[in-house]
């Protein structure tokens, strides 16, 4: 139901959506595909995963058992949380997931008992899922559920061993990750059933929170209680004496149309059911967090050693080399120029006129500055997951959203620009009886070119950077790197991205500013300049 009144609430996007339709995909998701020799002609299907290291770990794992099975999976990796998994799974942008059956419970299947874990709760959570036209698979082995955890140095010297215990002491500072700060089962529910009050609670990435620990900026995490850091830090995880978190199985959720178009999907989902031991998937996080080893290479040695016994991996490589190669930096700069290229020449093609509209008719160019505003003041991560049910996963709502986003320069620009011509030189045009377009073309839009230029350069600039949360959808670009670099705490993985992007942002502003010495008439040009 709010999938359907977000679409009929943005009905105006549809001029732009027809656009943005026929884009073709990203390069990112082709360069995934290309990972394993195709089982078979026509589409593959595609699996998503969160921006975790858990979540890429069992996707890996699934496209390598898909392969036994003959199917290649395309992996959109890292696209979020759970809202963008799940609005991405109903709209068929993603055909498989990997999520957990408490996170069912309590957020995307709101109304479920959260704590029925038996065989007739587990019946209900199926049928609840069939209405939505999706299956789920068996329970992969391990179970991964929210806790709280305070280092243990904390724990003892404030007697902390229970959620309850921490009542007591306000005075400790909150870390949370930005997901469980608005989950019905993270921290609003959690505050509430054990009455917690605590002064300073703030919320971030959920790998930083482990920094926050370590550099003693925070006290007290939520943690997965599969996480590497766990050990690693010497953190106490205190007990949910009150048992307000409900169970955690690792479960696959896959489309039923999905199933029935590729009977293998279902077959390598059902060939992983139990075989991944909380012990080990507590090591494969381990390698991955704490060794800084790619997370398909991890997983290609683990699933090396499941039954049968001596079963060699498939290669997990794409054509696109190494996470640091000269390769994948030159793809991910032709996805980054993808998403800014595509969203500026519909932002110049639609805010351009808009702007000289605005500027022959004031009545309608205050409304076109303030909707134009109103777009900027949206979160750029909510517009993302707002273009979703319009555009699917990937390349296409970050133009969407990008595109939005650039039109309020290039329309308050064009509108100033044409405004602020000198009213004699209107005028004078006028009298020699030139007429209205040839006015425009001719005498005002080269006047108003300095500042209608600089509005789109800012505009560009502005979208380098905003592009990077691309990744989180799906649609690669400079964005993969930096979000893998937060994730596993890595600086030199985020400067693999922010370099280039910045790099990108200083060649885009001097190419805008050699544009504007070109459009600009000599005589202006040197009546401006000292």
């Amino acid at each position: 139901m709010r999938m359907r009144m977000r679409v009929r609430a943005m009905g105006w996007l549809l001029p732009v959506a027809a656009l943005i339709a026929g884009l073709p995909a990203t390069a990112h998701a082709a360069s995934v595909a290309s990972a394993a020799p195709p089982a078979s002609a026509g589409p593959a299907p595609s699996i998503g995963s969160k921006n975790f290291t858990e979540s890429l770990i069992l996707a890996d794992l699934l496209q390598l058992e898909a392969q036994r099975f003959g199917l290649t999976l395309v992996h959109r990796r890292a696209m979020g949380g759970s809202a963008i998994l799940w609005q991405a799974l109903l709209a068929g942008s993603i055909d498989a997931y990997p999520e957990y059956t408490g996170t069912l419970r309590a957020q995307l299947l709101p109304g479920l008992a959260p704590a029925a874990t038996d065989s007739a709760g587990q019946a209900e959570l199926r049928r609840a899922l069939a209405r939505a036209g999706v299956l789920m698979g068996p329970p992969l082995g391990f179970e991964d559920r929210y806790a709280l955890a305070v280092p243990a140095a904390i724990a003892q010297r404030l007697h902390l061993a229970t959620l309850s215990d921490l009542r007591a002491h306000p005075e400790l500072r909150y870390a949370l990750s930005n997901e469980f700060m608005d989950r019905a089962d993270g921290w609003p529910g959690l505050r509430r059933v054990y009455g917690l009050a605590p002064r300073s609670v703030r919320g971030l990435d959920h790998s930083l929170a482990y920094r926050a620990l370590r550099e003693g900026a925070a006290d007290v995490v939520d943690v997965y209680t599969t996480d590497a850091e766990i050990a690693a830090q010497n953190l106490t995880v205190l007990k949910d004496d009150r048992h307000f978190f409900p169970r955690y199985d690792a479960v696959w959720l896959y489309r039923r149309d999905a199933a029935a178009r590729w009977p293998a999907l279902s077959a390598a989902i059902d060939a992983l059911a139990g075989r991944i031991s909380v012990q080990s998937m507590q090591r494969l996080n381990a390698a991955v967090q704490l060794q800084h080893r790619d997370d398909r290479d991890v997983a290609a040695a683990f699933y090396a050693t499941l039954g049968p016994a001596g079963r060699a991996a498939p290669a997990m490589r794409g054509a696109d080399g190494g996470p640091g190669s000269g390769a994948q930096l030159l793809a991910r700069t032709r996805e980054h120029l993808l998403l800014v290229g595509i969203s500026l020449a519909l932002a110049i093609a639609i805010g351009l006129p808009l702007g000289v509209l605005g500027a022959q008719l004031p009545a309608l160019g205050r409304p076109l500055l303030a909707l134009s505003a109103v777009l900027q003041t949206i979160p750029s991560l909510a517009l993302l997951v707002f273009m979703i049910p319009l555009f699917g996963i990937g390349a296409r709502p970050a133009i969407a959203a990008l595109f939005l986003y650039s039109l309020l320069p290039i329309v308050r620009n064009t509108l100033t620009g044409l405004a602020s011509i000198p009213a004699p030189l209107v005028l004078s045009a006028a009298a020699l009886g030139l007429p209205r377009h040839v006015r425009l073309l001719r005498v005002e839009l080269p006047l108003a070119a300095r500042t209608i230029i600089a509005g789109i350069s800012t505009a560009a600039v502005i979208n380098v950077g905003t592009a990077t949360l691309g990744a989180l959808i799906g649609a690669g670009g400079y964005g993969e790197p930096i979000l893998t670099g937060i994730r596993l705490d890595d600086v030199g993985l985020i400067l693999r991205g922010a370099v280039p992007a910045a790099v990108l942002a200083l060649l885009v502003m001097g190419a805008f500013q050699l544009l504007e010495r070109a459009v600009t008439p000599r005589g202006l040009r040197e009546f401006r300049e000292p």
